[in-house]
């Protein structure tokens, strides 16, 4: 597998893990000492959100700081043109992602009315901005080193 390849595969893990809410898979992702830092994009000005340093503390913030889902429901992250830069054992990623939550209908007591076909529930983008890690390998394996999340919705968390 190219190593643009594997690269992109480290972020499609991180969304997979972070739509699992799923703490141990994101931390390992990250070098031990990797940081994070979250920003809102206003009106193109990056503002500090947060960071958290660690890959400890970042996948106990997927864990613990996201919203859980609600009953029938799930987030789908979908990354979008992904700028892949490889030098050597350090590499970028500049992708576009947009966040899904979606929640299904539950099914009435008697089935569900006549005529009702295909998916029952909704779907609806809640979040969008930019994944822009910075990747470094080490003994054969890619992890990020450093993460900016921009987002163009601002956001609130616990202490932030």
């Amino acid at each position: 597998m190219s190593d643009e390849r594997q690269v992109q595969q480290v972020l499609a893990r991180y969304v997979r893990a972070a739509d699992h809410r799923d703490g141990a898979a994101m931390s390992a992702l990250f070098e031990t000492a990797a940081t994070a830092e979250i920003f809102y994009n206003r009106a193109g000005t990056p503002e500090k959100i947060t960071e958290l340093v660690g890959a400890e503390a970042i996948g106990g913030a997927i864990a613990g700081l996201m919203t859980p889902h609600p009953p029938r429901g799930w987030s789908h992250h979908t990354t979008h043109d992904h700028l892949i830069e490889v030098d050597r054992d350090s590499a970028t990623i500049d992708a576009q992602f947009v966040v899904y939550n979606t929640v299904g209908d539950e099914r009435p007591e008697g089935g569900w009315p006549p005529g009702a076909v295909g998916a029952q529930g909704t779907i609806t983008p809640i979040e969008s901005g930019y994944y822009r890690p910075t990747l470094r390998r080490t003994d054969g394996v890619w992890k990020i080193s450093h993460h900016r999340v921009i987002l163009d919705q601002p956001m609130a968390f616990p202490g932030a």
